[in-house]
């Protein structure tokens, strides 16, 4: 096996590799124009998010057996192309899926007990208790939309909590005991909180906009650890300056290019974004939810394992 490796990742992979016998080759800096040309020599590709391997690339790699993504999801990769050739496709949520738990919980603790807004007046000389008085987690009712690796994760980090945690998928019977299936009805009449955990597909794409926001019972926080693409920004903005919407814990924007490593290259940011980089009651993370020490390994190793598991005599 000759093996393409287009992101840095950790070392390990490339290690356990060698010991495979496989033939490793790193190009981290060809465009992809490049390594279209000789994509058609390798057996497998491993990628995290530097490009798309759309139809067009898939053809040309007309040798490839294996892809494998250290990320949770398969959508900078044409596959339903990939699964008609017959090549393997090896994502990685089970590496990260902890990490995103934690970040989530971070983030609605933070927005709960205005850590941020406190922090940064403090450094400023401000001493405002009554200002920053939190809220309590305890009573309330959070919602988790999409219940896969992620969903669950965040579900199980909420154990420690009294609330009580319901969960929404197209898929049903994945409930647990973290958390109770219900419809979408019952999400909106009795959350206080929903968190995303969704794909980037047709279907989620701008899910959450304005009719979803206005269909609430109650007003609500909003936390996306999932995918930018999901949430209307202007109709989320919208929200937050009606108050339907308490705050909002944003580790991904819609403005976010396919690769994530750079959010958008527009010299004028959009109006929508001004607003949220002003706004107190909104935290903005750089795409790094599923991003510690620990996943880093865990991501390269359970990509390492499936294909070990696929291809190893």
């Amino acid at each position: 096996m000759r093996v393409l490796h287009l992101d840095v990742n950790h070392p390990l992979i490339i290690e356990q590799f060698n010991e495979l016998g496989f033939i490793n080759d790193e190009d981290y800096t060809s465009s992809k124009e490049q390594i279209e040309a000789k994509i058609h020599t390798y057996d497998g590709i491993i990628i995290r998010s530097r490009f798309s391997l759309d139809h067009k690339f898939l053809e040309k790699a007309t040798n490839l057996k294996f892809i494998g993504r250290l990320g949770a999801g398969l959508e900078n990769i044409d596959t339903d192309y990939a699964k008609d050739r017959g090549i393997f496709l090896a994502a990685a949520p089970e590496g990260n899926r902890n990490a995103v738990g934690e970040h989530t919980l971070g983030m609605l603790l933070s927005l709960f007990n205005n850590l941020n807004k406190a922090d940064q007046e403090v450094r400023h000389g401000k001493w405002d208790r009554e200002g920053n008085r939190g809220i309590e987690l305890d009573g309330k009712t959070v919602g988790i939309i999409g219940y896969g690796n992620m969903g669950k994760a965040f579900a199980k980090k909420l154990r420690g909590f009294d609330v009580e945690v319901l969960c929404y998928d197209i898929k049903g019977g994945i409930d647990d005991e973290n958390a109770r299936q219900v419809g979408i009805m019952e999400i909106k009449q009795k959350c206080d909180v929903i968190s995303l955990h969704v794909p980037q597909t047709p279907s989620t794409i701008n899910m959450i906009n304005k009719e979803f926001i206005d269909g609430f019972s109650k007003n609500i926080w909003i936390l996306n650890t999932a995918r930018g693409k999901c949430i209307v920004t202007q109709d989320l903005v919208d929200g937050l300056k009606s108050g339907e919407i308490l705050g909002a814990g944003l580790d991904v924007l819609e403005y976010e290019k396919t690769s994530f490593e750079n959010m958008f290259t527009e010299k004028e940011l959009p109006e929508a974004f001004k607003y949220l980089i002003e706004a107190q009651n909104v935290i903005l993370t750089p795409h790094v939810g599923g991003w510690t020490v620990e996943s880093k390994i865990k991501l390269a190793q359970t990509v390492v394992d499936k294909i070990k598991a696929k291809f190893s005599v």
